[in-house]
């Protein structure tokens, strides 16, 4: 069955991470209806998905966000199990949601002075590569599948754009691009050519492939500790909104360079961070 849904959501063109995502979702939930039923599972019933969501919440402790993704992967399989005759009636819509508290603080809790550590301690190893990376993420503000999946055609430093095709929703948008970023990605160009690399993408392991995310989560894992501080590539991504902002974007403009779908995502980075309001809490 799961080989089934799995064809159905790729006939939907669903990214590779969406679709791991509701696999993993799924088979989350059909190992608790093992476990906790004992019979071999049919159909989706409401009764079912409550209990599943009544034992998230009180034995695994589940945030109402994980909770959400969890019952968008069950919507998306009640979709499938009726399209495919499984069963009749769709038992699981948006209306079972779970409220989450809008988050107030800031999302970014990476500062200017780490970012530019950071990039420091890259550009002194040597690595042309990782540099431009690193730069590209926290000055273009693209998140790290972006990144990894621009081709070498899909920018111009002299119009200072780069072309983005892989966002969420798989859309394309225009992101513009600063001096740092401009010059960490001629300085691996011209790398690039000293040793005769040649490949569609811009970024490519040392065995001449795509790039994965496996050597990007390495990166930042070893770098870390250098920095003091726990750094992930959406840190980035969050520096560059809050970062933006402070320098004088507008709202819409850093939504568009970020490529948010809903404007009250970028509006959370005009929020003051948890350490700017523990501060203030403290003076009162």
């Amino acid at each position: 069955m799961m080989e089934n849904f799995k064809g159905y959501l790729l006939a939907e063109d669903k990214s590779e991470n969406t679709i791991k995502g509701y696999i993993q979702s799924v088979e989350g939930y059909l190992k608790w209806f093992d476990e906790s039923k004992g019979v071999e599972f049919s159909k989706l019933h409401r009764e079912n998905v409550r209990d599943y969501v009544s034992y998230l919440k009180t034995v695994k402790q589940s945030k109402p966000k994980t909770i959400n993704t969890k019952i968008n992967a069950l919507m998306k399989f009640n979709e499938f199990l009726v399209e495919t005759n499984v069963q009749k009636d769709i038992v699981i819509t948006k209306k079972d949601y779970m409220k989450v508290q809008q988050q107030y603080a800031s999302l970014a809790k990476v500062e200017l002075k780490d970012v530019e550590k950071f990039r420091q301690l890259i550009l002194d190893s040597e690595n042309k590569r990782n540099y431009a990376i690193i730069t590209l993420l926290s000055y273009a503000g693209l998140r790290i599948s972006e990144a990894i999946n621009l081709k070498m055609n899909d920018f111009n430093l002299v119009s200072r754009e780069l072309i983005v095709k892989e966002g969420k929703g798989e859309k394309t948008r225009t992101v513009f691009i600063n001096d740092k970023v401009k010059a960490a990605i001629q300085s691996w160009i011209r790398e690039r050519k000293e040793k005769g690399i040649e490949n569609e993408y811009l970024f490519i392991s040392n065995r001449n492939k795509a790039l994965n995310r496996t050597t990007i989560n390495k990166l930042f894992n070893d770098y870390s500790s250098k920095v003091g501080k726990e750094i992930t590539p959406h840190d980035l991504r969050h520096f560059f909104c809050s970062h933006a902002l402070n320098s004088g974007l507008s709202v819409h403009e850093v939504a568009n360079q970020a490529g948010h779908s809903n404007i009250h995502t970028t509006m959370l980075y005009t929020n003051p961070t948890k350490d700017d309001l523990i501060n203030k809490m403290n003076n009162l």
